[in-house]
């Protein structure tokens, strides 16, 4: 049985949103397990707090998403180094910045159709088709997640509460 090249895309768009919606889901259950002060802690100076993360990946999202077919996914007005600096003080700034950018990025995933997955748009200035450039955010998004799930794990140690099945189960 053979699916049509319809069915195909369609079938895409709906995994890749069900993977995006799914690791959101599981950096949110990590920032219920957090205190406020552990969401800003950081290990060092050239390390990220989660807080730090969530603004870069959010910047990220608004500057890839926003307009894609007609301006570059990195826009003049992002200020990527600015992304990697604390200017956030609860979680609620917190989390109002990391919704801005999935709503960004969800906003665009949803009015995709299939014709739209093998445009090309650009990345600094480099050609990707769209498909690939979702790709490589899930990649990119995915990376950060796990970082923030690691500094949660080592800050809960044993009070950490799985997002999966735990060991031996």
């Amino acid at each position: 049985m053979s699916l049509a090249k319809t069915d195909v895309a369609t079938e895409y768009l709906r995994s890749i949103k069900k993977r995006f919606l799914d690791a959101k889901d599981y950096a949110e259950r990590t920032f219920d397990q957090l205190s406020e002060e552990q969401l800003f802690w950081y290990p060092n100076e050239d390390s990220n707090s989660v807080a730090i993360i969530v603004k870069h990946i959010s910047g990220n999202m608004i500057s890839r998403w926003t307009d894609m077919f007609n301006t570059d996914g990195e826009k003049p007005d992002r200020n990527r180094d600015g992304e990697f600096e604390n200017t956030m003080s609860n979680r609620e700034e917190m989390k109002a910045v990391w919704d801005k950018g999935w709503g960004v990025f969800f906003d665009t995933l949803d009015g995709l159709k299939e014709e739209d997955l093998l445009r090309t748009i650009y990345i600094r200035n480099e050609p990707h088709s769209v498909m690939d450039a979702i790709n490589n955010q899930m990649y990119h998004y995915s990376n950060h997640i796990g970082q923030i799930i690691y500094i949660a794990k080592m800050l809960k140690s044993e009070e950490w509460k799985t997002l999966t099945i735990p060991r031996k189960k």
